[in-house]
């Protein structure tokens, strides 16, 4: 048998090394391919710091403001480049103001009636929260007030929400149930505008959200009502269809619907959607 030529030997040897090349550079082509996979196989999500920076303005009920600043606080620490102004009012001046189009990105109401009157401007809504009223006192809770019949006491100065505003068609709803008729002292615009009246001296007690009695301390005295007398307020959140930047405001409010979103709502005394 012949030998193989000195040529021939070069060519074989030439596609043996060139083989051998080509196995490591294969492995590394699949190894990259599995760094974008999880551990089901599954393409892995973008981090939530991917979401598009932009500047955010939220419209939101007057019972959000102090836990809305505090995730808006954690949200743009880790979502860099994106800044969130937030406006805080009655449901029903957040309804007037995205219909008359104020320059808005997002809306989150204290209930789900204003937010479907609002279809046409919004979103489909998401429910990130749910609360209950309490009845506030003032300090010490003089008047002894340990449920809803004592607000029908004349000698008792009590203060509503009006009729038109979230807290205030709970409270009506509420006091109708049980034929419980009280005169308020005044019927005020917003949550807020309760709370501060009972904090003050002003008024005696007041129906406000159970969240709002958490906040002010040992400023009031927060007494429960029954489940069976009391209702429950959810929170929607949407989008506005003249947002200039939507997919940063889905954003947001997609991450108040997360574990670290949810956490810091309940922290702050709101109950599971």
């Amino acid at each position: 048998m012949s030998l193989i030529s000195t040529p021939s030997r070069r060519r074989a040897t030439t596609a043996v090394l060139a083989a051998a090349l080509l196995v490591p550079l294969a492995a590394c082509g699949k190894s990259g391919g599995d760094d974008k996979k999880d551990a089901t196989g599954s393409s892995a999500s973008p981090s939530a710091s991917a979401a598009p920076a932009a500047n955010l303005t939220v419209l939101a009920a007057s019972s959000l403001t102090d836990v809305f600043k505090t995730a808006g606080d954690v949200y743009q620490k880790t979502h860099p480049g994106t800044k969130i102004t937030f406006s805080f009012a009655g449901s029903q001046e957040l309804a007037a103001q995205v219909k008359q189009g104020a320059p808005a990105d997002a809306v989150a109401t204290a209930d789900t009636k204003t937010m479907d009157g609002l279809k046409a401007e919004t979103g489909d809504a998401t429910i990130i929260a749910k609360n209950r009223l309490v009845i506030a006192t003032g300090k010490e809770n003089p008047y002894k007030i340990g449920a809803l019949k004592d607000l029908a006491d004349p000698k008792i100065k009590v203060v509503l929400a009006a009729p038109e505003v979230p807290v205030g068609k709970y409270s009506k709803q509420i006091l109708d149930a049980q034929k419980i008729e009280v005169k308020p002292v005044s019927q005020e615009p917003n949550v807020r505008a309760v709370l501060s009246k009972v904090e003050l001296g002003e008024a005696d007690a007041g129906l406000v959200y159970k969240t709002d009695t958490i906040k002010s301390g040992d400023k009031v005295v927060s007494v429960d009502i029954p489940d069976e007398q009391n209702v429950v307020a959810s929170y929607p959140v949407a989008t506005l269809k003249q947002s200039k930047n939507a997919e940063a405001a889905a954003a947001f409010l997609a991450w108040l619907s997360s574990p670290e979103g949810q956490r810091i709502l309940q922290d702050a005394g709101f109950q599971k959607p």
